[in-house]
């Protein structure tokens, strides 16, 4: 493999600073055509840079029919050229990126639940009982589907009682839907068989807590879900 020198980067949007040193280096014949990249623990020092961005710049450069990826084997070279328009691509890295969304949701879904959990009205209960056997039905059958888990997630907020909760949740689910890479790398992740069960039983659980009125058990089961949301997404 022919040794490449990246700089290391530093501002919020990195997986865009990556993403364009990658392309640089193939577009500049450093990486031909079949040839491999450094793998993403390589990747990961010679940027100074946690997994995540990391994920972030290959999923878009495989998005953009630059790479492609073997299961087990790594990343390799598929095209010197970005494939589709230049706004689709300019689109697919200044969105907001996928760990914003992670980050934004780590940090306001246990306060919603909590209130949640304390304001749910016996109706609220009923929808959201409606809405996990639905999942429960679809999780059965070997099957996620994204709108279940966002109707959860919006009648949790719907439960909270307040506006502006509701329209938080309501902004962070339209952005997940306008993200193309929170999608792309949610399908190679989260809605795997061996996750479908246990994304299940987690949000199972926020619900129980939220019906039996248990704050504490609600944010506990949040935060959890949470946590497991991030590490499903860059950990995996």
């Amino acid at each position: 493999m022919i040794p490449m020198n990246f700089n290391p980067v530093s501002n919020k949007k990195l997986y865009i600073q990556i993403y364009n040193q990658i392309l640089s280096e193939i577009q500049g014949g450093s990486l031909k055509i079949g040839d491999k990249l450094p793998s993403e623990r390589e990747l990961c020092n010679q940027f100074g840079v946690s997994r995540a961005p990391i994920r972030q710049a290959l999923s878009a450069l495989e998005m953009n029919g630059i790479i492609y990826s073997r299961q087990g084997e790594g990343a390799f070279v598929k095209n010197t050229q970005v494939m589709g328009s230049e706004t689709q691509s300019s689109f697919i890295l200044e969105s907001v990126s996928p760990e914003d969304i992670v980050e934004a949701r780590m940090t306001i879904e246990p306060i919603i639940v909590k209130q949640a959990a304390l304001r749910a009205t016996d109706e609220d209960i009923q929808e959201l009982r409606q809405t996990i056997n639905q999942m429960e039905e679809e999780t059965a059958q070997g099957i996620y589907v994204p709108e279940t888990d966002e109707r959860l997630h919006r009648g949790i907020a719907k439960a909270s009682h307040n506006e502006l909760f509701i329209t938080f949740m309501g902004t962070i689910i339209d952005a997940m839907k306008q993200q193309e890479m929170w999608k792309f790398i949610r399908d190679r992740t989260v809605t795997r068989p061996d996750y479908r069960d246990v994304n299940f039983q987690e949000h199972k659980a926020l619900i129980d807590a939220i019906e039996k009125h248990d704050e504490k058990e609600a944010v506990k089961q949040m935060k959890y879900h949470m946590k497991n949301l991030f590490n499903r997404y860059w950990k995996v």
